[in-house]
């Protein structure tokens, strides 16, 4: 199992709550699931500033993640949350 840790700063709603229609079976297709999301993050240490959304994604292995990130199928997908805001997906493992 590896994961992702994902950050949103939400600059366009409407392009967020799209993404959300289309996340969950983009993740799906490759083995990836939402482990845990929250709008209200809370910084335990440091001074990066907080996300407006943040979430936990799981897949089972680095090629499932690297699939479906790279997956051209799921562009137009990545790119719905790309126009929500500034966004960071970070691989942890």
């Amino acid at each position: 199992m590896i994961y992702a840790l994902v950050y949103i700063k939400i600059d366009n709603p409407d392009s967020l709550a799209a993404y959300r229609d289309k996340a969950g079976d983009a993740l799906t297709k490759h083995g990836g699931k939402l482990e845990a999301a929250s709008k209200t993050p809370t910084s335990f240490e440091g001074s990066l500033g907080l996300p407006d959304l943040a979430g936990v994604l799981s897949f089972p292995d680095k090629d499932a993640a690297l699939a479906w990130i790279n997956d051209p199928e799921l562009a137009p997908v990545h790119a719905l949350r790309r126009g929500a805001g500034d966004s960071s997906i970070i691989l942890v493992g």
